[in-house]
């Protein structure tokens, strides 16, 4: 079974299309959006930790978003599709797309983290 195949068996079509292909979900459609919930964010692809719960807010672009990524989770890569230059996010461990950090954030980092939610699963932590 080929690398690709691999991922078309585990992922959802859509999970397949951002992790794998770049694409982007549609905005506000994604599960962990208005997840408030204490724990940490996970690739889906891989299960690298890649945000705490402590660095998201609500920026209201339709995607979830945090102001920190976890250190050396993503890796960052120019992006120059659809007539504009941007940050794109991937996972450092397998290199799945995540989505966009945006220099436009509102905390003390200037960071907004623009993440598809199906590119993450979400781990709860007890108080």
């Amino acid at each position: 079974m080929s690398n690709n195949d691999k991922w078309k068996a585990e992922l959802s079509e859509l999970a397949y299309n951002v992790c794998r292909l770049g694409h982007t979900e549609p905005p506000y459609s994604g599960t962990l959006l208005h997840n408030h919930k204490k724990g940490s964010y996970h690739c889906v692809c891989c299960g690298a930790e890649l945000f705490d719960s402590k660095a998201k807010f609500d920026s209201g672009c339709g995607w979830p978003s945090f102001d920190l990524a976890n250190d050396g989770a993503v890796k960052y890569l120019e992006d120059t599709s659809h007539g504009m230059v941007r940050t794109e996010i991937r996972c450092a461990q397998c290199d799945s797309h995540l989505g966009h950090v945006f220099d436009d954030g509102p905390t003390d980092t200037g960071q907004r983290y623009c993440v598809n939610s199906v590119s993450m699963t979400f781990t709860e932590k007890a108080d």
